[in-house]
């Protein structure tokens, strides 16, 4: 039986021989591709402050819409080649469905990211250039959050306007824990945006590929090049990358088409009465946006939209001085009756221990944390967290995120939180009590109905000079060396051949030599 890569490769060698005018007019199979998360991004976007309150002061603005125009593949075609960018812009079918989501499918939605453009994208541009990055990749915010700096991956925990991991968003300086999430800051996010960008750009030397990279990561784009044997261009590597990343070039053009000819499409801007005259003042105590409101009058609301990277709205500015935002008509009055806001209920609302993050505008929410069974793990001598993570089968990141832990220091009695599946939760509640070598012998193993007592089990390390570490979603090695406190990061990458950091993956063992 011949395989579908061998026949698919058959037809495309057939159609491109028959007279295909490019490689793009062939690529027609599964054109929604990606379109599912664009509807998602678009439909969270309506749930923002500004939005609904643009909506609320607005009611029936779309009521006379009409239903949205549909034109020629040559008036397609013309429009994106007239588009100022440096960054190739193709068409196809791909990129048609895609305009349509924008243009007929989605087009209110839409209209909510036309209103916020005017307030994001000079911001983007001015970061963007300073660094001598096209401009014109402000589009892929679109694409990847619709504009919206709250905006949560369901499937991956990305978060923000640039949907930063949060392994990603350390390793590019924002500050990820329970009260302060720079991946919600649109500034700083943008700035780690743009040298990730760069990053990406001198190893690919392509735009295109750069893009493709930023949304399914350097080593997937790699491992498509190779594959395809060694080509380079983004339309001939297209069914070597994963599902999503196949649909996000499409969606960057489409949405660059319709951000510049949203007018012929009848598209309107949502009013929004976003202040576009802000400005930052530095606060080096803790206030809370919660005191600002009650004592200035400005809604809670627009406070946290103005400041999203504060998940339970306790600025504290007592630990490092932080960048507060305020509509520039109210700068002054805040500077005036700092004392008054700060003496304003502290006992509420700047007790630490008493912050709860809003669970609407947590900084990284897991998928598989929804419907879980929780339990507490009980920290002992000899534990760290790769250990647990590989005991429990979650991911590092997610088990840090869980306990607020910012690096990787526990101790012994700690008490950790960890969210498994409800099916295998007998299996797990069990962890807890089990000696260190019958835990460490589950590292590996399918997980049974049932788990084995400590005197029928033997451990699977067999090595006296080494210890194994799987590679779990969300590690870096830099997080990887961290947890043992004996071996470096070139005696690791050296240790298990690796020369280059950025690509160990998934289930991936590496040897960490035992400390002597």
């Amino acid at each position: 039986m011949i395989r579908f890569n061998t026949l698919f490769a058959i037809l495309f060698t057939v159609i491109i021989n028959a007279g295909a005018s490019s490689i793009t007019d062939t690529i027609i199979i599964k054109s929604d591709i990606g379109s599912e998360k664009i509807t998602s991004d678009l439909d969270s976007l309506v749930n923002s402050w500004y939005v609904k309150l643009a909506l609320q002061n607005n009611p029936g603005i779309f009521s006379n819409d009409t239903a949205g125009i549909q034109y020629s593949d040559s008036v397609y075609k013309n429009r994106i080649s007239r588009i100022n960018s440096i960054i190739k812009l193709n068409y196809n079918s791909i990129i048609k469905n895609h305009i349509h989501v924008y243009t007929i499918r989605q087009r209110e939605q839409f209209s909510a990211v036309l209103g916020l453009k005017d307030y994001y994208f000079p911001m983007i541009e001015d970061v963007f250039d300073s660094y001598g990055l096209p401009t014109e990749l402000k589009y892929m915010a679109v694409i990847e959050s619709a504009l919206n700096p709250n905006a949560v991956n369901r499937y991956s925990g990305a978060t923000g306007l640039w949907q930063f991991m949060y392994s990603t968003g350390r390793m590019y300086g924002l500050t990820i824990n329970s009260i302060v999430d720079e991946r919600r800051n649109p500034l700083k996010a943008t700035h780690a945006a743009a040298r990730y960008m760069k990053d990406l750009y001198n190893i690919y030397h392509d735009w295109i590929l750069v893009i493709a990279a930023y949304n399914c990561g350097p080593g997937n784009v790699n491992k498509a090049i190779r594959r395809s044997g060694n080509k380079k261009d983004y339309w001939e590597i297209y069914y070597r990358l994963p599902r999503e990343t196949r649909g996000y070039i499409p969606q960057y053009v489409a949405a660059a088409y319709a951000l510049n000819y949203y007018p012929e499409h009848n598209l309107r801007p949502l009013p929004l009465n976003i202040p576009v005259a802000t400005d930052t003042i530095m606060v080096n105590k803790d206030i809370h946006l919660t005191q600002i409101s009650e004592v200035m009058k400005i809604p809670l609301g627009e406070l946290r939209a103005l400041n999203p990277q504060y998940r339970t709205g306790l600025v504290p500015g007592s630990s490092k001085p932080l960048a507060l935002t305020l509509p520039l008509s109210h700068l002054g009055d805040f500077i005036d009756l700092n004392d008054t806001i700060r003496s304003y209920k502290p006992d509420i609302y700047l007790n630490r221990a008493t912050q709860i993050a809003d669970p609407s505008r947590s900084a990284y929410l897991p998928a598989d944390v929804k419907g879980k069974t929780k339990l507490i793990y009980t920290v002992k001598d000899g534990d760290n967290l790769g250990f647990i993570s590989e005991w429990y089968r979650v991911g590092l990141s997610d088990l840090r995120y869980w306990n607020n832990i910012y690096r990787n220091t526990i101790r012994i009695g700690q008490k950790l939180v960890i969210y498994v599946d409800p099916s295998k939760s007998d299996y797990y509640s069990k962890v807890d009590t089990m000696t260190f070598a019958s835990k460490q012998s589950m590292i590996g193993k399918s997980t049974p109905a049932t788990i084995q007592s400590d005197q029928t089990v033997t451990a699977v390390e067999t090595d006296n000079e080494y210890i194994t570490h799987t590679v779990r979603y969300g590690d870096t090695i830099w997080d990887i060396v961290r947890m043992y406190d004996n071996v470096t990061t070139s005696q690791v990458l050296s240790l298990n051949n690796i020369s280059d950091p950025q690509k160990i993956q998934v289930g991936q063992k590496l040897k960490i030599k035992k400390k002597s």
